[in-house]
């Protein structure tokens, strides 16, 4: 059984930041934990970019450069070779959100299959991602899920949607790296999920190398894995599932209160909790056909995954099972699982500063709102620097 202390060790979680690095850290999750600044911050920002004001420089120093890797994928590669000098791997994750037009999906893919071709080369590479909505208009997947028929011009567009799909699993199996799809608002993934299941009957024969992402603040969740998991059982394909907790919470509970449906969102932060830990043990009891990248910044949750690993002989390199953070976040965790030898993976967002800062402002207000994350992040760099005397 994992001794409970392994993340309060501090020397091995910031051993890659320099002195000035950890001041910086140290005042960026201060002044996230003021939330009236987050939000005047978040209207200046917004404000001094569509006013073109100079203030990329600025942003690029702070925020940016301690939350993404750079603005391309070039640009991250330092980033990407310091961290695994301590084994903690990348997922490069291009950051730019809210396009709709055709032109920017096709650039999406570009990108995708780029990322792709360039993990094939780097062993600290070895998994890539992209959004649904990042290769269709978030409009037609609703309408898809929703079983409204299409129009002739939408079933065209939605044609594409597939072979954007399929173009980026079909590399990623070709080049044996696995592609994370990430999960979005429930009215829209009913359509994701069929596309991702579609995609492993494809690709998943032997290994998983699409991996579709469970959002477990949905009550519904594990049931839907369960029948997937029969289906792929009876139809012999192998799943990959990315399980979080969940990125859309006020948004789901404002729709379903005002479309007048039950919400699909846990009643409440223990009951999430305990559907995101049962699920990850119902994962570890059949890794015949599972595998899992375990996406959180919870201590607890990282915990049990260790011990039920130890229970049921699962080597901690076993490549059916990854741990997942992200980039300038929870480093007492990645740093310490990966000293351990656990498989460990860093979502590094990247994109040009104006792009990436809806992901960035989003990041700094999950940070407020998350009650304890940013307290103990705090509490951590504090420590470190007690220790270093700076």
């Amino acid at each position: 059984m994992p001794e409970n202390r392994l993340f309060d060790n501090t020397e091995i979680a910031f051993q890659l930041k320099s002195d000035s690095e950890l001041e910086r850290a140290y005042f960026l999750f201060k002044m996230i934990s003021h939330q009236p600044l987050v939000r005047i911050g978040t209207a200046a920002t917004n404000f001094a970019l569509k006013a073109h004001l100079p203030v990329e420089g600025l942003i690029r120093s702070t925020v940016f450069d301690h939350f993404c890797g750079g603005v391309n994928e070039d640009d991250c590669l330092p980033v990407i070779d310091k961290m695994y000098t301590k084994r903690v791997c990348s997922v490069l994750d291009f950051s730019v959100e809210g396009k709709e037009e055709e032109e920017a999906f096709d650039s999406a893919v570009e990108k995708t299959l780029k990322i792709i071709r360039f993990a094939d080369e780097k062993e600290a590479m070895p998994i890539a991602v992209f959004k649904p909505t990042g290769f269709g208009r978030f409009y037609l997947y609703q309408k898809k899920g929703e079983g409204k028929p299409f129009t002739q011009e939408e079933e065209n567009e939605w044609g594409r949607v597939i072979n954007r799909f399929d173009k980026v699993c079909r590399l990623a199996k070709e080049r044996d790296v696995e592609i994370l799809i990430d999960g979005e608002e429930s009215w829209m993934q009913d359509a994701a999920d069929d596309l991702c299941e579609d995609m492993m009957r494809r690709y998943n024969k032997d290994i998983p190398i699409v991996y579709n992402t469970l959002q477990l603040y949905r009550w519904d969740r594990l049931d839907y894995l369960k029948e997937l998991y029969s289906r792929a059982k009876r139809d012999g394909f192998t799943i990959g599932v990315k399980i979080v907790r969940g990125a859309y919470m006020e948004k789901e509970r404002d729709r379903a209160e005002e479309k007048g449906y039950d919400s699909p969102i846990c009643a409440t932060k223990e009951a999430t909790d305990i559907n995101f830990n049962t699920t990850l043990e119902y994962i570890l009891k059949r890794l015949d056909i599972l595998s899992v990248f375990i996406g959180t910044h919870n201590e607890q949750s990282c915990y049990q995954a260790m011990e039920l690993m130890d229970q049921l002989n699962i080597a901690k390199n076993d490549n059916r099972v990854w741990f997942g953070q992200l980039y300038g976040m929870s480093d007492h965790i990645s740093f310490n699982l990966a000293s351990e030898g656990y498989n460990v993976a860093k979502y590094v967002p990247f994109g040009p500063v104006k792009d990436v800062m809806p992901y960035l402002i989003r990041r700094a207000e999950e940070n407020t709102s998350v009650a304890g994350q940013t307290s103990r992040e705090l509490n951590l760099l504090k420590q470190e620097k007690e220790r270093r005397k700076i």
